[in-house]
């Protein structure tokens, strides 16, 4: 069983952030629990070329199912994902802004958004999936994904500028970077800025950098699960434990460690495995 990141071809690293590969396979019969599915910095288009999965919003209860390749924007809410016996999903995951780049879609459009990916890419897609469900191992699923994203940049929308460069400093800079200075980054105003950085990852700036930081709680408590709140709190950059549980309330209905409870019952915990840091 296998939840890795792996780094994409030198040439796509522009684009890609990481590939992600989750794949379970759980006994007939077994019940297979669903996975709590919190937001992160992401966007996100999602191979599944065995089975595809359930989705469900929290908030509104809204389900969608059967898509076998989506295409995900920034979330800020968190949806279940129930999976079936034999499931393997297959990730890339955009660099910030770099979707809106390829696409020549603002981001602000798919938000929120669990969509079938061949609305904004072509057929081909079914094509890649089925590539990947015939691939002999997990490399050679990497190669398969890096030859498609060549083909995508080929024929990228948008070019690059000095804001593709300023939004990753929000993800590294540890909330010690300031709207203004992100602003200079970029040479534009503060009002372009905001304009621009949601027209490029969905979200304003402000919101990004909470789930950044909300991301980062995450992770490393699930990497470190002997820390204590007011710990995890502190490393997170957050002003206190109180600041910490209200933005999991805000961003998952629950608090810490009630939310935590949840995550220990997701499916990657039955094979031994934890959602922690980007590796």
């Amino acid at each position: 069983m296998l939840l890795k990141d792996y780094i994409p071809a030198q040439d796509v690293q522009e684009y890609v952030q990481l590939y992600r590969i989750v794949h379970f396979q759980f006994e007939k019969g077994q019940p297979v629990p669903l996975k709590a599915y919190p937001p992160r910095p992401e966007q996100c288009l999602a191979f599944y070329p065995y089975e595809t999965e359930t989705v469900q919003y929290q908030r509104s209860g809204k389900l969608i199912k059967n898509i076998p390749i989506v295409l995900y924007g920034q979330f800020s809410e968190v949806t279940n994902r129930i999976i079936g016996h034999n499931f393997l999903v297959f990730q890339i995951i955009f660099m910030p802004g770099a979707l809106y780049r390829i696409t020549g879609i603002s981001s602000s459009d798919i938000t929120n958004q669990y969509i079938d990916a061949e609305t904004v890419f072509s057929t081909e897609l079914r094509l890649v999936n089925e590539q990947l469900s015939h691939a002999k191992g997990y490399n050679a699923m990497i190669e398969i994904a890096n030859t498609f994203m060549r083909q995508l940049i080929k024929r990228q929308q948008k070019p690059k500028l000095l804001i593709d460069d300023a939004i990753p400093l929000l993800q590294s800079a540890k909330g010690k970077i300031t709207l203004d200075i992100l602003a200079k980054e970029a040479c534009l105003s503060t009002k372009q800025l905001e304009r621009r950085f949601k027209e490029r990852t969905g979200v304003n700036p402000k919101l990004f950098e909470r789930i950044v930081r909300f991301d980062k709680a995450f992770r490393l408590k699930n990497s470190r699960p002997g820390l204590d709140w007011l710990r995890i709190a502190i490393e997170c950059n957050y002003h206190d434990y109180q600041h910490l549980s209200k933005e999991y309330k805000d961003f998952t209905g629950f608090a810490p460690k009630a939310f935590h409870e949840i995550e220990d019952k997701a499916p990657e915990r039955h094979f031994g495995l934890i959602e922690g840091y980007y590796s």
